[in-house]
């Protein structure tokens, strides 16, 4: 029973599904989801149409079988006998810390380039902006080549080394640069050593629990506390007194040379190196533009209000500028952080075992088994970019400006 009050009810009719702003929405997306799942479906029967009349089909047990070919570059056990499987982790790994090693760099380049570029020092200005115009106009794989050229060419060889009057001598005889890498002292892990690791850990939390307590206390109070030394006292001082008090249970394994090459220590590959830093300084290049951007986008207001407060232009800059900046840097760094991992597959051409060149190279062309490498390869990439994402979007929710 219906009164004079309540509104006439309006009846349903299919025009409504495309018309009606309440329904249209909804269709578009239900036709969407339609022609996208009849289009994949499409593409798979295609697929395995095709597969079986060549007498081909899916199959992911040549993992299971040796590889039979040896990585130089790795972090975990391998050998030629092992598995196709682990040759793939090898290369994942290999991936991670090329990729690793790279962010952390470019960042450090972008933020100091970004940082001296705006100075008001003429000459350092022009030199910042003379790196970010070169290094981010040419091309990653040129600078890899340039890279890698320059330390195969210009670097001596081992065979440098040897002799009563060698041409080429090691660096305050822990370091050897040659032209097949660097070589560097590894630590010798003894009993008590992961106790001196475990405060070395426990020191960078304390040096960031104290810095964070003297920025909340120049907040509140206005009082002032030292940052430099006592971070640098926290972060070595318990470490040192550890490694002492438990007798020195890390030692060192110096590397040294043993007929025609280094043996002991720990190798950084010319391939490694000329991945890390070409990533590093082209990268580096369009960070320092994005810290630019984000420093230009803070009102000089705020500068000059901490300037008034007598706070120092490094005190002002690390404790206005850039958390404010902060908000317009962390989206396209996220963007250059995917970059860097899914450019590291140029790795491939200086010979360095990412997982290109494992699972998409060698292993693809022994086994023939195109499809399930590439699929592998493409899931791989795909859940590394999603999580750098994640992780950094948690971060980006934390620095944005919060609104009551």
């Amino acid at each position: 029973m219906t009164t004079l009050s309540d509104p006439p009810r309006e009846s349903f009719n299919l025009s409504m599904l495309v018309n009606d702003t309440r329904y249209r929405s909804i269709t578009f997306q239900v036709f969407a989801f339609i022609i996208l799942s009849l289009s994949i479906g499409y593409l798979y029967s295609n697929l395995a149409a095709n597969l079986q009349a060549q007498g081909l089909d899916i199959d992911f047990s040549f993992l299971g079988a040796s590889a039979g070919y040896d990585i130089n570059q790795r972090l975990i056990e391998y050998t030629s006998q092992s598995s196709n499987a682990r040759a793939a982790i090898v290369g994942i790994l290999n991936t991670l810390l090329v990729a690793v090693l790279a962010c952390a760099m470019a960042t450090v380049f972008g933020v100091l380039a970004g940082v001296l570029r705006l100075s008001k020092n003429w000459l350092v200005s022009k030199i910042m902006a003379f790196y970010v115009e070169i290094f981010r106009n040419i091309p990653v794989l040129i600078w890899i080549l340039i890279i890698y050229g320059v330390m195969t060419v210009s670097l001596p060889g081992p065979r440098d080394f040897r002799g009563e009057n060698p041409t080429s001598t090691m660096f305050l005889d822990l370091f050897a640069f040659t032209n097949r890498g660097i070589y560097t002292p590894a630590p010798i892990w003894g009993p008590g050593s992961m106790v001196v690791v475990a405060t070395f850990i426990a020191s960078i939390i304390g040096v960031i629990a104290y810095r964070r307590y003297a920025k909340n206390l120049l907040f509140a109070t206005g009082r002032l506390l030292p940052m430099g030394w006592p971070s640098i006292a926290i972060l070595f001082v318990p470490s040192i007194l550890m490694f002492f008090i438990l007798g020195r249970p890390i030692g060192m394994d110096v590397p040294a040379l043993q007929g025609f090459n280094f043996q002991g220590g720990l190798k950084i590959g010319a391939p490694l190196i000329a991945i890390w830093f070409a990533l590093s300084i082209y990268t580096g290049a369009f960070i320092a533009e994005n810290v630019r951007a984000g420093i230009q986008a803070v009102s000089k207001g705020q500068t000059e209000a901490a300037s008034a407060l007598g706070l120092r232009s490094g005190r002002v800059m690390s404790l206005v500028v850039l958390p404010q900046a902060l908000r317009v840097i962390i989206p396209p760094l996220i963007s250059q952080y995917l970059n860097i991992t899914k450019n590291s597959s140029l790795a491939i051409l200086v010979g360095y075992a990412d997982v290109t060149a494992t699972l998409g190279g060698i292993t693809l062309n022994q086994t023939g088994r195109a499809i399930e490498c590439v699929v592998l390869m493409m899931l791989f990439y795909l859940t590394i970019s999603l999580l750098i994402s994640a992780v950094m979007n948690v971060y980006n929710n934390a620095v944005k400006l919060k609104e009551r």
